[in-house]
């Protein structure tokens, strides 16, 4: 008889997002009369349309692959050079961060590149997760078989979690246990709060010392608009001897159905194995790379590099400030419902608190139930995001102002 792993029987019932659209789904057909009124903001899907300089570099890429003499077929598996290059140059040369072409990896996004990583590091590494936490770290551990068993109320016996609360500033501390994999993530999502300078400075100084790989997802880090927020770990001295970055073309170029993203993996993040030889992590991602990718599409890489691009550049920069605004109007609404928010600022999600008596997924089903605003409920992010929401702000500026308007459902006056 074939065997299964295991592992996957102690994840949760449902994945978040898909257990949301199970939700709605089942609201729509009990309520079809308001079926049409339903806005989501949940998933972090965008809206508006991918910038004209990566349509345009789309649409010549395709015109070269009906003509024989500019046909491209494999692409290299770590993504083409020129486009590698315009990466490294535009996201972490230009920063200062001593990052080499050949150290980007082009991928299909952030959220497998996180679950792939996995792959090149041993099972049973002591996992660190913030609390509240994109599901994507947690379960990918899960089925890897780094969590150990389920506890009661949520959570797993085998992490450490860090909690990121008001009373912290949504910015964890150091894990007063030995762990050897840790996950930040800034622009924080769900919270949608920032790491500074100083607190990455200690993550980097403790992954040092520890001996410890930081993965940290930047997948939001082109909104960030507060002046002297680190845009990559690698800003950080000593960051390139201990951490891995994710990034994503999702948001800032508007590429989720599109897909494209990359991850940055130094030349000098090395470990041991258990015999004691020195190992590069860059030559295993490398081999793991060429063995199980065929790499990211012509068109869909020559799109990535348009961003970049003089009007790349600034298309991307308007669509990030598009929805930077629909977030300020989301949170200036719950703010004048005395309902206390975080992010906005630098990040397209609001982390809302809710009002007094309800529970997160309380919140979302009477947002649901009476406003036809699809949210997430923080309990669905950890423990920790128990008594918040958060609101995406990815979507139509008419909608946004629609939802604005029903949000008032929320205050305090309004009957329940």
């Amino acid at each position: 008889m074939f065997r299964i792993n295991e592992n996957f029987l102690k994840l949760s019932a449902g994945y978040l997002f898909p257990e949301i659209a199970r939700r709605v789904a089942l609201f729509a057909a009990e309520n079809p009369a308001v079926a049409a009124r339903i806005i989501r903001c949940g998933i972090g899907d965008v809206t508006e349309p991918i910038p004209a300089a990566a349509a345009d570099a789309m649409r010549k890429a395709i015109d070269d692959l009906t003509r024989r003499e500019s046909f491209h077929g494999y692409p290299p598996p770590a993504g083409y050079d020129f486009v590698r290059a315009a990466i490294a140059q535009g996201d972490f040369r230009s920063r200062g961060c001593d990052i080499a072409d050949d150290e980007i990896f082009l991928s299909d996004g952030s959220k497998p590149d996180a679950s792939a990583i996995l792959e090149i590091l041993g099972v049973g590494n002591r996992v660190a997760i913030t609390d509240p936490v994109y599901p994507v770290y947690a379960d990918t551990n899960v089925m890897a078989g780094n969590s150990g068993g389920a506890l009661e109320g949520g959570g797993y016996a085998g992490f450490t979690y860090l909690p990121s609360t008001p009373q912290n500033d949504f910015s964890p501390a150091l894990p007063t246990t030995d762990v050897d994999v840790i996950y930040l993530c800034s622009p924080n999502n769900p919270t949608g709060v920032v790491l500074d300078h100083a607190a990455l400075t200690r993550w980097v100084q403790y992954a040092r010392a520890q001996g410890a790989v930081i993965l940290f997802d930047a997948a939001y880090e082109a909104f960030i608009r507060t002046a002297g927020i680190p845009h990559s770990i690698y800003e950080i001295d000593g960051a390139t001897e201990c951490a891995i970055e994710f990034r994503s073309f999702s948001k800032v170029g508007g590429f989720t159905g599109v897909r494209c993203g990359y991850t940055v993996m130094p030349k000098a993040l090395c470990t041991t194995t258990s015999a004691g030889k020195r190992v590069s992590l860059h030559a295993l991602w490398t081999r793991r790379w060429s063995t199980c990718s065929n790499g990211v599409s012509w068109p869909v890489q020559c799109a990535a590099a348009a961003l970049y691009s003089p009007a790349g550049r600034e298309q991307t920069r308007a669509l990030t400030d598009f929805y930077l605004a629909n977030a300020r109007l989301i949170s200036r609404a719950c703010e004048s419902m005395g309902l206390k928010t975080y992010g906005a600022t630098n990040s397209p999600y609001v982390w809302m608190t809710c009002p007094v008596g309800l529970g997160s997924w309380d919140a979302f089903d009477l947002l649901l139930r009476e406003a036809q605003v699809v949210t997430t409920p923080g309990a669905g992010f950890g423990r920790c995001g128990e008594g918040f929401i958060r609101i995406s702000a990815f979507q139509s500026r008419e909608n946004i102002e629609e939802v604005v308007r029903r949000l008032a459902v929320l205050a305090p006056s309004a009957t329940r």
